[in-house]
């Protein structure tokens, strides 16, 4: 407030003001400010991948996004609803980039978010499990208000790893919210997890109220194919 003092006292345009009309440009500078730090607070801890933000998305791109949904998505009600989301798609269609551009815009909405992708996760629990720090690591998580697992499926998911799953969603569903993203088929879950009983129950807890993005077509990373002279 007093740098935004000094810069209004040098300003000719508003010497004239009254004092209430001084105050209120003050108290929103003060509140813009504080604003600002807050999502750039929330932006660091989330650790995104991708620089995405909603205004850049291009809705042109021939892979399939329904666009209706994913204004429905940016709203953010499934967030405030504890709801969760899955998007599927090939390689190269922008699901991780869709995926951070949601968790920026629940940033925006002062939700905490924590970008993830699944195979380094479960090796960090797997480290935090030898040190002793796993409980705590596990709260951390649960604590988070939209958890994003990108590469989910990328591998194959063992005994620990499906613990740790199940903990985390157990913790979460109905309580907070899960963005997955996958190259591979929903239909094609239950057989990667591979234990019926936990396959059960993990997407039981992750699939239920999820909101789907199915994506398709040609990656978008690659330059277009110019035709031959």
């Amino acid at each position: 407030m007093a740098e935004a003092f000094t810069s209004l006292a040098e300003n000719e345009e508003v010497r004239g003001l009254a004092h209430a009309e001084w105050l209120a440009l003050l108290l929103d500078h003060e509140a813009t400010w504080r604003n600002n730090r807050r999502l750039a607070l929330r932006l660091r801890k989330a650790k995104l991948r991708h620089h995405a933000v909603p205004e850049d998305i291009d809705y042109r791109a021939p892979r399939g996004l329904d666009r209706r949904l994913f204004d429905m998505l940016l709203k953010g009600d499934w967030v405030k609803n504890h709801e969760n989301c899955a998007i599927v798609g090939p390689t190269g269609v922008g699901k991780s980039w869709l995926g951070c551009a949601l968790g920026h815009k629940a940033c925006r909405d002062n939700h905490s978010v924590l970008y993830t992708r699944l195979p380094r996760l479960f090796e960090e629990l797997d480290l935090a499990r030898g040190d002793g720090r796993l409980t705590s690591r596990m709260k951390s998580i649960a604590a988070v208000e939209l958890l994003i697992l990108d590469d989910w499926g990328l591998q194959a998911i063992d005994a620990n790893a499906r613990h740790y799953l199940l903990e985390i969603l157990e913790d979460r569903y109905g309580r907070r919210s899960t963005l997955v993203t996958s190259q591979l088929p929903i239909a094609k879950w239950h057989e990667l997890i591979n234990d019926p009983t936990y396959a059960d129950a993990i997407l039981d807890r992750l699939l239920h109220n999820a909101h789907r993005l199915e994506l398709n077509g040609d990656s978008i990373r690659r330059p277009p194919v110019l035709p031959r002279p």
